[in-house]
């Protein structure tokens, strides 16, 4: 199975390190030939997670992202959500004919209001069957730092995302499939919007005992917006089939669902929780995405869950209210006193 990525961040290197620590060559879409030249000569990213070192022998870096997709089975989108348009733009329409794609994008596109796979089906034809997601709860500094990480592999085609997974196990890296593909990604994308509030909380100089009730609640707001969307498996000290451990279906207290929210509260390395950090210290939304030179996409996706959620009509009264600090002026001081008026 050949494997290419695109996308120049921390999640992107960390994947190309899993695959060429297990023997894998990959082919790797970077933004441009300075940031190739470096890592030839380097043997690492020169911006992003700079002390992983990266085999150059089993990498063949370039920025032909076209040249990338027709070499590769399978290939790995690793780029913020609301920059896939552009680096899919100048693809012709055929360029992932019977390819398999991996998203290991943790966002929802910004104004189109579309998950990755539904971009794909409307822009590329990809059909469902041939496209899977890899998710958390895992930081991509840990998994470059080689300490021990699940990775989650969905997929409607449970056999094809058993196979993919089977070249990200490692001595550091243990491997998870599941069936519920646009359940898991509107997960990932929900715990960027709440880790974003736990982050306003914290600069506002909430303690630990509010942040586990406030991480508890978005925890079932959460459930309650899945089950509305149809997810399956949201009830926790069940599972489909208890006979064999490795058979479980996962149920919503598995890592990728509440496992990759509660991390993404509190981890320091949580990109969202930092930059809700500094909304809560009374950083504006424009100084602090000035500040911090990079994407939280808890940001855009509070605007996309909010509007999505118009049709599904599922109660998010944490989520609209994020919503509302980071979009409608509301203050964050303002906000958390209405937050915690419906906290139980």
């Amino acid at each position: 199975m050949k494997f290419g990525v695109a996308g120049s961040g921390s999640w992107a290197t960390a994947l190309v390190k899993i695959l060429t620590d297990n023997g894998h060559k990959v082919n790797w879409c970077l933004r441009n030939d300075t940031t190739i030249g470096f890592i030839k000569q380097r043997h690492h990213n020169p911006k992003h997670l700079t002390a992983a070192i990266l085999n150059t022998q089993s990498l063949h870096l370039t920025t032909d992202l076209a040249s990338v997709a027709d070499k590769s089975d399978v290939l790995i989108l690793a780029t913020p959500s609301a920059y896939i348009g552009t680096t899919l733009a100048e693809l012709p329409p055929t360029a992932f004919k019977n390819k398999k794609i991996l998203s290991a994008i943790k966002g929802i596109l910004p104004e189109a209001n579309m998950l990755v796979n539904e971009y794909l089906q409307q822009h590329f034809e990809v059909p469902l069957q041939n496209y899977f997601a890899v998710l958390g709860p895992c930081h991509a500094e840990e998994v470059a730092a080689e300490k021990l990480s699940y990775l989650t592999f969905s997929g409607i085609d449970e056999s094809m995302a058993l196979k993919i997974a089977e070249h990200f196990k490692s001595p550091f890296i243990n491997t998870v499939v599941n069936t519920d593909i646009l359940g898991v990604q509107y997960a990932s994308v929900l715990k960027n919007i709440y880790a974003l509030g736990a982050g306003i909380a914290h600069g506002l100089d909430y303690g630990d005992n509010f942040q586990s009730v406030y991480i508890a609640n978005s925890a079932d707001e959460m459930a309650g917006f899945l089950r509305k969307l149809g997810a399956e498996h949201i009830v926790v000290g069940e599972h489909t089939d208890t006979a064999s451990p490795e058979k479980k279906y996962a149920n919503y207290s598995a890592s990728v669902y509440l496992g990759d929210l509660l991390v993404t509260c509190y981890s320091l390395h949580s990109r969202n929780r930092t930059f809700g950090n500094m909304i809560g210290k009374g950083y504006s939304v424009q100084a602090t995405q000035l500040e911090l030179r990079m994407v939280a996409e808890g940001y855009n996706a509070s605007k996309c869950i909010y509007s999505i959620n118009k049709s599904v009509g599922a109660e998010m009264p944490i989520a609209t209210t994020i919503y509302r600090m980071l979009w409608e002026g509301l203050s964050p001081a303002k906000g958390f006193e209405e937050i915690e008026a419906f906290l139980i």
